[in-house]
């Protein structure tokens, strides 16, 4: 594994990204969307995470996040994050009945787990997160990247067209997870 992409100030300002294994499909269904948004609102509260900007798009997301002070590093937080958000993904697809390509899904993810000798069954996101510190001058290129992904991807016309987008906080629509303004550092 690459030293490039480590988290190497705690204290720091980072643009994280994070994909399905073998770029898989999965949230394409509004369902699982919502267990992540979930998972963010809980990081967000109980861990510390900061939440500046996201995106889920249909495989992989983009955030940039920073954390307050506490005992929980970010490897820590992302750790639990992917290993909660895997579980309850994976249950639900298990649960669901509407789900056409659940078993097509688990053996895809079972694959995966076989490949990786921490698993026990199943491996849903890959492991590195890809993590960049970012600097003053990279700060507002990595939030346009974010919050354009699903206009190259042809799903929206603008961008705060897309519900699973911070950039609808960022134009005062309502959304699914409440984050911290880049700008001033207040809520919205």
């Amino acid at each position: 594994m690459s030293t490039k992409y480590k988290f190497r100030n705690e204290e720091g300002l980072y643009f994280v990204s994070t994909a399905i294994v073998y770029w898989i499909d999965v949230f394409t269904r509004k369902i699982y969307k919502d267990l992540v948004i979930e998972s963010l609102k809980y990081c967000i509260k109980e861990k510390g995470l900061v939440v500046y900007a996201y995106v889920i798009m249909s495989n992989h997301i983009h955030l940039i996040l920073s954390k307050e002070n506490t005992k929980n590093t970010f490897s820590d937080i992302l750790r639990d994050f992917k290993k909660y958000t895997a579980m309850q993904i994976i249950k639900s697809i298990k649960e669901n009945p509407q789900e056409s390509r659940k078993e097509w899904l688990l053996w895809m993810f079972e694959k995966a787990g076989k490949q990786n000798g921490n698993n026990t069954l199943y491996q849903f996101w890959k492991q590195d997160n890809h993590p960049i510190e970012l600097r003053s001058e990279m700060i507002e290129q990595k939030l346009n990247y974010i919050h354009q992904n699903p206009v190259e991807a042809g799903w929206v016309v603008e961008a705060h067209e897309y519900y699973y987008s911070s950039a609808r906080n960022y134009t005062n629509l309502d959304n699914v997870l409440k984050i911290t303004s880049i700008y001033d550092g207040l809520e919205i």
